[in-house]
């Protein structure tokens, strides 16, 4: 039992042991797999920057509250990072005439953010990036659709289990102005579309008509977040989907009205993945089309198209779907056990010979009973032990135990590499 004394971890953090380390690096490979399908390249930034970055491009709310900000030994403020397209605007901005455009980069890291620590959402995160930066166009759109796409396919997600939302800006912008719903509005507006799926209904209502909107204005406001055929109205989706389409990926994308995202950040194209059964509310990621990515920190305007991942939700919807890989305690299947210390160092040269032949093998770091070191295999999922005892020793042989199937045999030293091979492929 641990002692009451014992220093606990920081309020909203989270502890890998291995068998979490294990999802995390499961969720970090299919994001790579999926990236780099497309011909993405890896990238990543400092995960210390400095808290005018973010006061040059982000929202007030994620400066003043959402970060984790403190003053380094010369004074000035530093934050952990909270998100990362800042860092890549910089980033762009200082190479803008050495590289090579259209750019396509992903990255997979670690990100703070001074929230509130409930279901699915934690203040220290590992979020997977995706953008495209130098062309404008639907097409482009429709690939960063479709990696995401490729993604849920490659965790396991049927569109059954999990679908992407779209919707353009341009295309609200133009039913808004329909309505006669002025700029200044729109924000609040949108921000009371994103709320309305948490709120009653009668609720809802009242809290638009105190925004501002006029009885006829939310009438017209509800038909048009009812209306999914709305799309067809948008040049600009009508070309997504066909690209979706000729991807291979438009069973797991739909149209809504009711998809926002950010008034002041989003130019075009937006979408959000979220679980269609229902039992994870908050979205597994969302992203869209953005302009002027480099304004804000020095660089000529250049438009790009993106979206984030963070791992918690998609964790918590994979382990609920039973689609996490079963856990497989240690990387190396073989063992090879030390009988005594006057065969310490033959064990040690035979485990060195299979890793040299391309094995990950795992060596008893002591002498020790057998039993013992086989309870040992056995936890930690070996499927092969070797024994070199003084029988075998003196005869020149290895033991080799499969623990899969409970059987055993005993080889030269010379076929041990050969015999183990063949196990192991043959399991």
């Amino acid at each position: 039992m641990a002692s009451k004394s014992l220093i606990q971890s920081v309020k909203g953090t989270r502890e890998f042991y291995p068998e979490e380390m294990a999802q995390r690096n499961f969720i970090y490979e299919k994001a790579r797999q999926a990236s780099q399908m497309f011909g993405y390249q890896e990238w990543d930034a400092p995960f210390l920057e400095t808290i005018e970055l973010y006061a040059a491009k982000s929202g007030e709310e994620l400066v003043k509250e959402q970060s984790f900000v403190f003053p380094d030994r010369g004074g000035d403020l530093i934050t952990l990072r909270p998100e990362l397209t800042p860092s890549l605007a910089r980033m762009i901005a200082q190479k803008q005439n050495e590289l090579a455009f259209p750019v396509r980069w992903w990255s997979f890291g670690p990100f703070w953010r001074y929230e509130r620590p409930q279901r699915g959402r934690t203040r220290e995160f590992f979020q997977w990036n995706v953008d495209m930066l130098g062309v404008n166009s639907p097409e482009a759109d429709a690939e960063l659709v479709a990696i995401a796409a490729t993604f849920l396919r490659l965790v396991g997600l049927t569109p059954q289990q999990a679908a992407i939302f779209v919707n353009n800006r341009r295309l609200m912008d133009a039913q808004f102005d329909a309505l006669g719903i002025p700029p200044e509005k729109r924000l609040d507006v949108s921000n009371a579309v994103d709320r309305r799926s948490k709120m009653e209904p009668a609720k809802w209502d009242e809290y638009a008509l105190e925004l501002g909107l006029s009885p006829s204005q939310l009438t017209g406001l509800k038909q048009i977040l009812a209306d999914y055929d709305l799309w067809q109205k948008s040049d600009e989706l009508v070309r997504l989907f066909r690209a979706l389409e000729a991807l291979g990926v438009k069973d797991y994308v739909q149209f809504d009205p009711n998809i926002m995202r950010g008034l002041l950040y989003y130019t075009g194209t937006v979408f959000e993945a979220f679980d269609v059964s229902g039992s994870v509310r908050r979205a597994i990621l969302g992203g869209g089309r953005y302009d002027n990515l480099l304004r804000d920190v020095g660089g000529d305007p250049l438009s790009g198209v993106g979206f984030a991942m963070g791992d918690v939700v998609v964790g918590i919807l994979l382990k609920e779907k039973g689609l996490i890989p079963p856990f497989v305690p240690s990387p190396a299947p073989v063992l090879v056990t030390v009988f005594d210390d006057s065969l310490w160092m033959q064990s040690y040269a035979l485990a060195a010979e299979l890793r040299a032949a391309g094995m990950n093998v795992i060596t008893y770091p002591e002498p020790a009973k057998l039993p013992k070191q086989f309870k040992f295999a056995d936890r930690m999922g070996v499927k092969i032990t070797l024994v070199l005892g003084p029988d075998e020793a003196l005869a020149g042989k290895v033991t080799i135990k499969h623990l899969v199937t409970a059987t055993q045999e005993t080889v030269s030293r010379a076929q041990v590499v050969q015999a183990v091979q063949r196990l192991l492929h043959s399991t």
